[in-house]
């Protein structure tokens, strides 16, 4: 039996003699914590957590260990995009596809933007809103059947009657029919209890609201308030028993102040808010997802003829221009920023073009970075686990060529990316 034991012992000892560890060395390195960008650093990766960062390029201990030479590269955390759709994408024929797809097509198209996500260096992301199919593809990439970011998922918005979200808004009579709860739309307290409820039984992980009237939605408003002030009370407080955050999708003040005042903890979008709201955000400690990209994407498409129905045209212009000025006044003000982009109303894999409008608007290039790692990382309750290449983080790494504080837009060309420990993408 000793033997036998002495034999277990040697086997254990000699594995883990073996096991790989990778180091990474990196010409610089972006210290997110303390907002230094550090030079020659050697980053030993075991498994999918980082086991030590060290000064200068150091040589493997074990002949089995990889190095990867980013030594002519910028490395930085993973990023992560705390506004995205993985479900779809911007097309001429997204509003046809509402009655043409089936699930499994969703599915299908989610796996290709999920990957592009990844690609562009955003290894964590908070999808806002779908069929129910981001679910389903954040448990196939946590199970590695697929690849894509780390996701964080509303599952369905929640909306009332008309709002927003109603997934009904547009159709003819015959198919409009009184959804409630189970499909996301809500009229009464009892309603909103029940819809935060269902979210978890169908496995969300935190909850969306459109607390105001929105652009791409076929309905009027772009900006009236559409949820009472009880009934996002009872979203927010139903949603803390179940350890959920709320974010709320809002372009109007009146809207955005009952969300805020509710406790919601991030406002989306946030475009005509007012000097009151935003003192009224920073008492209160919400965060704002600015989403500038998607506003000049709107702007954009509205000027083609036929590529939104035609009760959308003049909201997107209305509102979608006016997104970058209300970050700069905002963050000027010193409202909580966290990094966010609605990807899906743009190309996926493009979220990166936010950093650039964010900086244009008045932000310094070490916050944005900041915004995009570390304060997401609290807001998801990773303070400890992601947002810095750091002892005991997950192996979340990725690569451009370029300083991104020198030259933010190198952000828009990730060459390397690794999460939790595998490489993804190395060019």
């Amino acid at each position: 039996m000793k033997k036998l034991l002495s034999l277990v012992s040697i086997i254990l000892l000699s594995l883990n003699l073996t096991a790989q560890d990778t180091y990474i060395h990196a010409g610089k390195l972006v210290d997110t914590k303390n907002g230094k960008v550090l030079k020659e650093q050697t980053i030993i990766i075991s498994g999918n957590k980082i086991k030590e960062v060290r000064k200068g390029y150091s040589d493997p201990a074990n002949p089995d260990d990889k190095v990867i030479n980013l030594k002519n590269k910028t490395v930085l955390p993973g990023l992560t995009d705390m506004h995205v759709h993985l479900e779809s994408e911007t097309n001429p024929s997204k509003y046809l596809q509402r009655f043409t797809n089936n699930p499994a097509d969703d599915a299908f198209s989610s796996i290709g933007f999920a990957e592009k996500t990844l690609m562009a260096g955003f290894t964590t992301v908070r999808d806002l809103g779908g069929s129910g199919v981001n679910i389903a593809l954040r448990d196939a990439i946590n199970k590695g059947k697929v690849s894509g970011p780390r996701i964080f998922t509303a599952g369905k918005s929640l909306a009332t009657t008309g709002g927003h979200a109603d997934p009904t808004n547009g159709m003819n009579n015959s198919m409009v029919g009184d959804p409630g709860p189970k499909e996301g739309v809500v009229n009464s307290v009892e309603d909103a209890r029940k819809a935060v409820r269902q979210r978890y039984k169908n496995g969300a992980d935190l909850i969306k609201i459109t607390a105001t009237g929105g652009v791409l939605s076929v309905a009027k408003s772009s900006s009236n308030p559409q949820f009472f002030d009880e009934e996002i009370e009872e979203i927010v407080k139903t949603a803390k028993d179940y350890g959920y955050h709320v974010a709320a999708h809002a372009h109007g003040d009146e809207g955005m102040q009952r969300a805020v005042r509710a406790g919601v903890l991030t406002i989306e979008h946030g475009t005509l808010m007012s000097e009151e709201t935003m003192d009224l955000m920073k008492e209160k400690g919400a965060y704002l997802v600015p989403t500038i990209t998607a506003g000049k994407e709107v702007t954009e498409k509205a000027e083609i003829e036929n590529y939104y129905p035609e009760l959308v045209v003049p909201k997107a212009k209305e509102i979608g221009p006016k997104i970058q000025n209300t970050f700069s006044k905002a963050y000027k003000r010193g409202v909580p920023i966290a990094f966010g982009t609605d990807a899906g109303v743009f190309k996926h894999g493009e979220n990166a073009k936010e950093f650039g409008f964010m900086v244009e608007a008045g932000m310094p290039e070490m916050e944005a970075l900041q915004v995009a790692t570390l304060v997401p990382a609290k807001i998801l309750n990773m303070e400890n686990e992601s947002g810095q290449a750091a002892k005991g983080f997950y192996a979340d790494i990725i690569a451009v060529d370029e300083d991104p504080t020198q030259n933010i837009k190198t952000l828009e060309n990730v060459v390397f990316v690794m999460k939790e420990g595998k490489v993804y993408k190395s060019e």
